[in-house]
């Protein structure tokens, strides 16, 4: 049985090339038919929060993403957190000093600063000296003396590590660039390189899928992974994502985070399609693509390992299909609540519906609906100076409002029927039409030169509101 597993650290926001992360992970899983494990990496205990661990996992339950193992699923491999592991993570330390593949290093932060500089003077890159390397029990013994707290580092043997990586091929890489280094800080905390090996082999991890960035440290776990007589994992380092500048992604080009997305009225199914595209593509490529679509098509092996480019206006353009075409109304007016609330529009859930309807055609995303749905919620209009110019300037704009007004001041109710019917009899009657007909109606409706179908409008408003509209317009103006 295939194993995968995604082990963010909560230390913030889950930004996309984690959420990639996860993503390729889980689709490995469904499309292989294996286990995927959710894993948190908390060893950072400054910048690790328990509220970030549960803003992670709300955010990838929203995304879509379900795991088979983890800190709230438990399983057989558990604890989950790195941080309920440390027992687990010394007794390998120990065995590790026992077999001399690692060592106390009692060198201080300003020995270690003079060795850096004399590398960068020499023009050469920097990899600790060894120099505590072979000590002696007694120069250990001088150094505990003075109160010198010692980190642990892993002997790193010369060689050059080769490995198979899924995406980028056979990677070498000379232990030389890396030399000998920590695995246990003067604090006693293991750090990542090290608790990663020990994690993912006693999980039985058998594909380690990350991002690019994690690429230097393979071959540092390898060693370890040998050192301890662990199977090694298959790798696959996913490519990095750029901006559509081509630069890495940031803050600078919008929201980076699944959460900001989210807020920013992004349905996780469009989310969930757009960051599958992000260094994969289907055969056929489409681009709009159901879930169980993308669990039978995804193969690592079809990850480019080229920079993906994540396109912001793709994202608004495929949230778009997926709000007019894909999701149910009812379904869409169901993620649209929290945002017409929070623009201050107040209704009951069947009124929200209606209004869905009239404008799911013109958003891209829920926040386009704070414009696009203002007609249907706020009665006061207020009318620029360019208003105020044209209807002055016309008098049969004022004289069409009224005209309207007069036919339906005695109604109880109005359709699009409605409306359409009593605009023929103003047009015969005034001798208008086009522009000329709707435009005024309009602007004293809404306020705006342009918008949703007017008897849409006036069917999802209800009469009364119509009525209030074309009074107050002609209030304003007669």
């Amino acid at each position: 049985m295939k194993r995968v597993r995604f082990a963010p650290s909560p230390t913030g926001y889950l930004h996309l090339g984690n959420a990639r992360t996860a993503l390729f992970n889980y689709l490995f899983a469904k499309h292989e038919g294996s286990t995927f494990i959710l894993r948190i990496e908390d060893t950072d205990l400054e910048r690790s929060k328990k509220e970030y661990e549960e803003m992670l996992i709300e955010d990838l339950k929203w995304l879509g993403i379900e795991w088979d193992e983890g800190p709230d699923r438990g399983g057989k491999y558990g604890p989950y957190r790195q941080s309920e592991r440390l027992d687990i993570y010394h007794k390998y330390v120990d065995k590790l000093l026992k077999s001399g593949d690692a060592y106390y290093c009692y060198c201080t932060e300003e020995e270690l600063e003079k060795e850096r500089e004399k590398a960068i003077a020499e023009g050469r890159p920097y990899r600790y000296s060894g120099k505590c390397r072979n000590l002696t029990e007694e120069e250990r013994s001088e150094y505990e003396a003075k109160g010198i707290k010692p980190v642990i580092r892993f002997k790193v043997p010369e060689k050059t590590v080769v490995f198979e990586d899924v995406i980028r091929g056979v990677v070498e890489i000379d232990t030389k660039e890396f030399g000998d280094f920590v695995i246990v800080r003067a604090d006693g905390m293991p750090v990542y390189n090290f608790v990663v090996v020990i994690d993912d082999a006693l999980m039985e991890i058998t594909h380690v899928i990350r991002g690019e960035d994690h690429l230097s440290n393979t071959p540092k776990q390898i060693v370890i992974y040998e050192a301890l007589g662990f199977n090694i994992p298959t790798f696959a380092h996913l490519p990095i994502i750029l901006g559509e500048d081509r630069t890495k992604l940031s803050k600078r080009h919008g929201a980076v985070s699944v959460r900001a997305l989210k807020d920013e009225g992004y349905l996780s199914e469009a989310v969930f399609n757009a960051l599958s595209l992000l260094g994969w593509h289907p055969k056929d490529e489409k681009e709009i693509l159901p879930k169980e679509e993308i669990f039978k098509q995804f193969r690592l092996e079809d990850v480019n390992k080229s920079p993906a480019i994540f396109d912001r206006n793709k994202l608004r353009w495929m949230n778009g299909v997926y709000i007019r075409e894909i999701l149910p109304l009812e379904e869409v007016t169901k993620r649209a609540v929290e945002f017409f609330e929070g623009f201050g529009y107040k209704a009951d859930f069947e009124y929200y519906k209606k209004v869905m309807e009239a404008v799911r055609d013109s958003i891209e995303t829920m926040l386009d609906i704070k414009e696009r749905a203002k007609v249907f919620f706020v009665d006061e209009i207020i009318f620029s100076e360019d208003v105020v110019k044209e209807v002055r300037s016309d008098e049969k704009f004022y004289k069409v409002v009224e005209a309207f007004y007069q036919k339906i001041k005695d109604k109880g109710g109005i359709s699009k029927e409605d409306f359409k019917t009593i605009t023929k009899e103003i047009q015969q009657e005034l001798g208008v039409k086009g522009k000329g007909l709707f435009h005024p109606l309009r602007i004293a409706l809404t306020g705006e030169s342009s918008g949703v179908g007017l008897d849409i409008l006036v069917e999802v408003i209800g009469i009364e509101r119509v009525k209030f509209r074309l009074k107050r317009f002609l209030e304003y103006f007669g």
